[in-house]
């Protein structure tokens, strides 16, 4: 970890808000009280951008828009915002203090029926009757966590086999002590065995307020979880690919030696709004991590354009198209913010399947919140951010196999480095085809998985796709489940970026390492293990049940292309003397 940048200040500079009595463990940057953000008035919220302009004038104007000033984002130069008025818009952006403003969220818009955001990464039912009907055919895909490597699931972790991340790889160079991950998502449970040991709860922050009209009942009476819970289930996995501990339960992350920090911007169910995804990206900055991981995008557009232009077909309003374009505008700040300021940032490429090479790009899921989506077909100035921001490290995702998984996007110069994100139909033809071990096990919170079903009451497995591990002694038990996404992809090169950054930063274990964000992403790139484009010059998927829209081109040779950019991420080569 680097020295932060004034931390006591910047707290307060990435999301002071103006309630500030805490419940134990919660984050000093989120508000005091339910009523204080809408869940009891029904107000909606916006993002207020005074950035380059009179902070106190922008303040004032929001008040004679009628909207109260919920927080301040003293760094991105932004508010957070609550108004009823359905004018307040309009009046607040025709006051020269503004330099921009759009909606956050508006409580009680979801659709019926909306989908939890991570649904694509789970098993289907389909997939699990397939499983429990096929126990006899075949068996479970060797993992190879090192010879060495005591952790009782290690043999299930194909993935850091894959990349070298154990005893007999990068291990002997580098584990991430004095390192520390942010972890930007559903929240973290540090409750988790394989997570507790190396969770900082003086760092972790919660930037959100449950909403449960999308979030099903507050868990507290404020409706503000504390920083160190995950009601998604979503973070917790992220955070043991990074940095699950090395002590004789379950896994072992990437960098099992690196402090994770929750640094919460989702709802449980998933959505990312931007306000809450701006202050986790300052608060990074300010806090002085070294690296955060986002596998996520930011609501409700999954490509924000900034002109009318940029649509080739579909209709947008002007009011949408302003939504877009503020979200552009701030979410890039955060990203620079924090890169300037020394964080290293990694995100997901999406599970679309989308060739983000091609000129245009369709999306029929848009907006996903406030709205019902509508098809649109946009150019590729439209970006999905953060992954497309500038400073991003974009990952796509690879099966057991090393082949690009069917549901990852891909496409240059978009998609830099690939990584293990599991791939269910991997396999095809053999006893390894659609089997949970295809998948990334990583650690979950036991009380989300006896929701979901995946645990019963007693906290055991309900079928092969989830695992318990306890202790030597039987306890100290914890609950393992097993995903597949880019979102499981990107946690591996971040882990990756942790090790970097102890094998050649600056500093010591006991103060903290620190390394150039624009170095750590060098080393990553050219120490990526090359990877071939298949034969025939594109990967064919229809023999795994998926339609012939689903084939994936690549571009580029073995070194560069599409699929896999400059390569796998490649721990032992990244950490290795230079």
């Amino acid at each position: 970890m680097r020295t932060a940048h004034s931390v006591a200040v910047g707290i307060i500079a990435g999301g002071a808000l103006l309630a500030s009595t805490l419940s134990a463990g919660a984050s000093p940057t989120t508000p005091a009280t339910a009523s204080a953000r809408g869940v009891q008035t029904g107000a909606e919220e916006f993002v207020v951008s005074f950035e380059g302009a009179d902070r106190a004038a922008a303040l004032q104007a929001v008040t004679a828009a009628g909207g109260s000033v919920v927080d301040v984002n003293e760094a991105a130069g932004i508010a957070l915002v609550e108004a009823a008025d359905d004018s307040f818009l309009t009046e607040v952006r025709a006051d020269d203090a503004v330099t921009g403003a759009a909606a956050n969220h508006a409580v009680g818009t979801a659709r019926p029926g909306m989908p939890h955001r991570f649904a694509e990464e789970r098993p289907t039912a389909a997939d699990r009757t397939a499983v429990a009907n096929n126990q006899d055919a075949g068996g479970r895909r060797p993992g190879g966590g090192g010879g060495r490597n005591t952790e009782p699931l290690a043999d299930r972790q194909w993935d850091m086999a894959a990349i070298g991340a154990n005893p007999d790889g990068a291990w002997r160079r580098a584990t991430g002590r004095g390192v520390t991950v942010g972890i930007i998502d559903t929240g973290v449970d540090a409750s988790h065995p394989d997570i507790a040991p190396n969770f900082s709860a003086s760092l972790s922050r919660n930037f959100t307020m449950d909403i449960p009209e999308i979030d099903g009942p507050c868990e507290v009476a404020t409706c503000i979880d504390p920083a160190n819970v995950d009601d998604g289930g979503h973070g917790t996995h992220v955070a043991g690919t990074v940095a699950a501990a090395r002590n004789g339960v379950g896994i072992a992350g990437v960098a099992p030696d690196a402090t994770i920090v929750n640094v919460r911007a989702g709802q449980d169910s998933g959505y990312f709004f931007v306000y809450e995804t701006v202050a986790a990206l300052t608060y990074a900055g300010d806090a002085g991590l070294d690296v955060v991981n986002m596998s996520f995008y930011t609501d409700p557009w999954l490509y924000n354009c900034d002109s009318r232009d940029d649509y080739v077909s579909g209709a947008v309003t002007d009011e949408e198209l302003a939504q877009q374009a503020f979200i552009r505008q701030t979410v890039i700040a955060g990203l620079e913010y924090a890169h300037e300021r020394g964080v290293t940032l990694v995100a997901a490429a999406g599970n679309g399947h989308t060739d983000l090479a091609t000129p245009t790009r369709f999306d029929a899921t848009s907006p996903d919140y406030g709205a019902p989506p509508a098809e649109r077909t946009v150019t590729d100035d439209c970006l999905d951010l953060p992954s497309e921001g500038p400073h991003v490290l974009s990952v796509s995702a690879i099966g057991p196999s090393g082949a690009k998984a069917d549901y990852s996007n891909y496409g240059l110069p978009d998609v830099e480095i690939s990584a293990p994100g599991g791939w269910f139909r991997d396999g095809f033809g053999t006893d390894t085809y659609r089997i949970p071990s295809n998948l990334i096990l990583s650690s979950y919170p036991l009380h989300v998985a006896i929701e979901e079903g995946l645990a019963d009451a007693n906290g055991q497995p309900t079928d092969d796709f989830s695992v318990s591990s306890c202790d030597s002694r039987g306890r100290n038990c914890g609950f393992y489940t097993y995903l597949q996404g880019t979102s499981m992809a990107s946690p591996h090169v971040a882990g990756v970026a942790a090790l970097v950054v102890e094998a050649h930063g600056q500093g010591n274990r006991s103060r903290g390492f620190s390394l150039d964000p624009d170095v750590v992403g060098q080393i990553l790139l050219s120490t990526a293990a090359d990877h071939a484009c298949p034969v025939g010059g594109f990967e064919d998927y229809t023999q795994e049940g998926r339609p012939a829209t689903w084939n994936a081109a690549c571009q580029g040779s073995t070194a560069l292309n599409g699929l896999y950019g400059e390569g796998v991420v490649d721990a032992t080569a990244a950490v290795a003397r230079r």
